[in-house]
């Protein structure tokens, strides 16, 4: 994280790191990504930049971190009275506005898809081993109320459900914008409602009455 000298600056001079920064690490692959040109869009000097972090990647994970948190409000505006929710219907709504945040945050959207399709393996397991309890945990608690309502079979492995869920729901929002257009709210709906159809039913073929299995 920065080191105080960072935030004892003016706001505006923080900002202006800070949209130096996202948008690098949006133009670039991680490991391309330049301090160098950080400090010149920035303006500020090399010597700064190392009064305020401890080097790139200190920077890349306070923006990182940034981007967890800018979402984290953005959905809880969203979903404000989301306990109201039957338990499809609050991952319908969460879907729908991850696609949204994507939408209106594009520099951390494309922040995100460099790190989740990057080859730099290492560092994509330390930042979700950083940012992903967060996900996991919010994934607990909703799985918890909907099994107590009766909304959610009992006998599932809810920290397993939930660390599926936070795969899914990154998966998803990246699949719809490569595939569709973000732009159609009808199409967003569509796409969405087939995501919970699979996860309502399964891929199993149904089996029909008269055909269970009376072996034993």
């Amino acid at each position: 994280m920065p080191k105080q000298t960072f935030f004892n600056l003016a706001a505006k001079k923080q900002q202006r790191i800070i949209d130096a920064a996202m948008n690098e690490f949006a133009a670039h692959p991680y490991l391309k990504t330049s301090i160098n040109r950080i400090i010149k869009d920035a303006n500020i000097s090399k010597g700064s930049f190392y009064q305020y972090f401890q080097n790139k990647k200190d920077l890349y994970k306070y923006i990182i971190d940034q981007a967890s948190d800018t979402k984290m409000k953005f959905l809880a505006q969203k979903l404000q009275d989301y306990q109201k929710l039957e338990f499809f219907e609050l991952l319908r709504e969460l879907f729908i506005a991850g696609i949204q945040f994507k939408k209106e945050y594009p520099l951390f959207s494309e922040i995100g898809d460099r790190l989740l399709n990057g080859s730099n393996e290492s560092l994509k397991e330390e930042i979700y081993a950083e940012s992903r309890p967060k996900s996991n945990d919010f994934f607990e608690q909703i799985l918890e109320e909907a099994v107590n309502k009766g909304e959610v079979d009992p006998e599932i492995d809810i920290k397993f459900t939930a660390f599926m869920l936070t795969d899914f729901s990154i998966s998803i929002v990246s699949y719809f914008f490569e595939n569709h257009n973000p732009n159609n709210l009808d199409e967003i709906m569509n796409y969405v409602d087939k995501m919970l159809y699979i996860m309502k039913n399964g891929i199993a073929k149904g089996i029909a009455k008269g055909d269970e299995d009376v072996t034993n």
